[in-house]
């Protein structure tokens, strides 16, 4: 690996992750490129997530644990749900990152071995300023792999930048296009009553891309931030949508986002990406060298 490649700052925010931040970070720690800095970022954890944490970073010192600002708008009384999950934590993350380029990682999933790298190399193939890849289902099989990113690399699995600022407009609310200042005034549980809802809310597509671990160029943050909820122009219909706001705002100011769908990210969730309904090509998986 080429030490002169650009610094990358991974923000791995974390809140009451015990039985996982370990599988989190190591899948991060023993990434193919190895340039980074890795910033835990603590959400207010009442587990022993925080000791684990600072065991790990003994022995990486590339490996920074710091705290959340505190979140007061993390609970919504209104819909009885946390709807501001990790927004914060991703912001405090920023001010201690001092990579050229910055990514994410959830504590509770993990990346292929190779994600990060692939990222680069993408990012800097098409000069983009913001590349998200895809997901897999997590399975412990694939913890410790790379794989072959030319297997699943073509025309087709690709989404560039007209049609992510297209899908960026169309899901933006109306009253966020016309009234932004009216937009943040009212209440989230407001906008999403009957017939009104429609005022606020555009089409609800979903960002396309794995949105909580896209690689993106420094100069995103000159003027995009994650938000709280009464401020985000795309969130999701039930609450949060942390990650689709950001997403979408770097696709508006930027118009250079793109998407790959390279399964990369193994991801926590109940049911298998329909993209790959059997996992990952066993021809795709290459040999840790």
């Amino acid at each position: 690996m080429n030490s002169q490649k650009q610094l990358i700052s991974v923000i791995i925010p974390v809140y009451n992750c015990e039985k996982t931040i370990a599988i989190a970070i190591d899948s991060i720690i023993n990434q193919t490129y190895k340039n980074l800095e890795i910033i835990v970022v603590n959400d207010a954890s009442t587990d022993t997530t925080k000791s684990i944490v600072q065991t790990i970073a003994q022995k990486d010192s590339r490996i920074k644990l710091v705290d959340a600002e505190d979140d007061p708008d993390r609970f919504d009384a209104k819909l009885n749900r946390n709807v501001n999950a990790g927004w914060s934590a991703r912001n405090t993350g920023f001010q201690h990152a001092h990579g050229e380029l910055i990514t994410f990682q959830d504590a509770d999933d993990a990346s292929l071995l190779n994600r990060i790298e692939i990222q680069y190399d993408l990012l800097a193939k098409y000069g983009a300023t913001h590349v998200c890849i895809d997901w897999i289902q997590f399975d412990e099989k694939y913890l410790g792999t790379k794989i072959d990113p030319s297997t699943y690399l073509d025309d087709t699995r690709i989404i560039k930048p007209q049609e992510i600022y297209a899908m960026s407009q169309r899901s933006k609310g109306l009253i966020a296009k016309i009234f932004p200042s009216l937009n943040r005034a009212i209440p989230f549980h407001l906008k999403r009553k009957r017939v009104i809802n429609k005022l606020f809310f555009g089409s609800l597509e979903n960002y396309p891309g794995q949105g909580n671990c896209p690689l993106f160029r420094r100069e995103v943050l000159e003027k995009v931030r994650f938000r709280k909820l009464a401020d985000r122009v795309w969130p999701s219909f039930m609450g949060r949508g942390a990650d689709k706001d950001f997403n979408f705002q770097v696709a508006e100011t930027f118009h250079n986002n793109y998407i790959f769908f390279i399964p990369l990210y193994l991801w926590r969730v109940k049911d298998q990406n329909q993209r790959y309904p059997n996992g990952i090509d066993n021809m795709a998986i290459m040999p840790d060298k």
